[in-house]
């Protein structure tokens, strides 16, 4: 996901165990267009029905409270689909459909216990941020954002074919 999603927690206790996770909610029952006259987006129906659901465990997980307080906690492995029949973990998500990422930060009492299946049944703490709201696109809709990802995420690194570039965009 570009741009990646980044936290640092603060208050936790320093010997427990904390298992960190992301999911993306969609934020409404719509479907999106972008109006390249006007740039902006606009509702373009009704949304499609909704992809599976999936938690994504961050994969250095779990810390102790003490390794969490001392350091920032980055999303960047994480990868998004629009393939229903992902097998590989990714999160699934329709394209043109507004989302929400949110982060879980789980207690564990025992380290014995198997990965994070419902939310529910843990300790845990939900953190959103609304600055994070995006909308699913399967092809940027702007070519200096296009760049922009081509240059920052460590993922596109087959776009970026120094033969095309010019000698001021090298």
């Amino acid at each position: 996901m570009f741009p990646t999603v980044r936290v640092s927690f603060t208050g936790l206790k320093s010997e427990d165990r904390y298992i960190v996770l992301l999911d993306i909610v969609p934020i409404d029952n719509k479907r999106y267009r972008y109006a390249y006259h006007r740039s902006s987006w606009l509702v373009a129906g009704k949304a499609d029905p909704p992809p599976p659901y999936r938690l994504y465990p961050h994969p250095d997980s779990p810390y102790t409270g003490d390794q969490l307080k001392k350091q920032i906690v980055t999303f960047e492995k994480l990868k998004l689909t629009n393939n229903e029949l992902d097998k590989h973990g990714h999160i699934v998500l329709n394209s043109m459909h507004r989302y929400q990422p949110r982060i879980h930060l789980v207690r564990r009492h025992d380290s014995g216990q198997g990965p994070v299946a419902d939310l529910d049944l843990e300790d845990h703490k939900t953190f959103i941020f609304s600055e994070t709201v995006f909308t699913a696109v399967t092809a940027y809709q702007n070519q200096l954002i296009t760049k922009l990802k081509i240059d920052s995420n460590p993922f596109a690194k087959g776009f970026r074919d120094s033969s095309r570039l010019t000698d001021f965009e090298r």
